[in-house]
C-alpha cells in the first residue's frame, strides 16, 4: 500500500468532501481562532491536547485532515500523530487561510 502524502491542498479536500467521503476534520487552532472562523464540520482539538486524544484518532475510522491558520501546526501535529502510529492523516497546505482563497471566501481570514 502506497503511502499517504503527509499534506493535501484545500481544492482536493473540498472535491473529496463534496464526492461524499467522510473526512475527519480536526482543527488544530486555539478556541479564540475557532470562534473567528471555521471550516463546517471541523473539531476543534487545540494543538497542545493533541496527545490526550491520542487513542480515539489511532483508529481505523475515516481518514484525518489536520487543519490550522497557515498549516505549519497541522503539519507538526501530523508529524506528531504519524510518528505515533497513525497513518491515517494528513495536513491541509496552506489552512483556513488558503481554504477561504481558494474553496470558501465566506470564511474569514485573519
Amino acid at each position: 500500500m502506497a503511502e499517504t502524502a503527509v499534506e493535501i491542498n484545500p481544492g482536493e479536500v473540498k472535491a473529496r468532501l463534496d464526492a461524499g467521503e467522510v473526512l475527519r476534520l480536526i482543527d488544530v487552532r486555539e478556541p479564540r481562532e475557532f470562534d473567528i472562523c471555521q471550516i463546517e464540520g471541523a473539531r476543534l482539538i487545540p494543538m497542545n491536547s493533541i496527545p490526550m486524544h491520542l487513542q480515539e484518532l489511532d483508529d481505523d475510522g475515516a481518514p484525518i485532515v489536520v487543519i490550522c491558520h497557515h498549516g505549519v501546526r497541522s503539519l507538526a501535529v501530523v508529524d506528531w500523530l504519524r510518528r505515533q502510529g497513525v497513518e491515517n492523516c494528513q495536513s491541509m497546505a496552506g489552512g483556513t487561510d488558503l481554504w477561504s482563497v481558494l474553496v470558501d471566501p465566506l470564511v474569514p481570514r485573519y
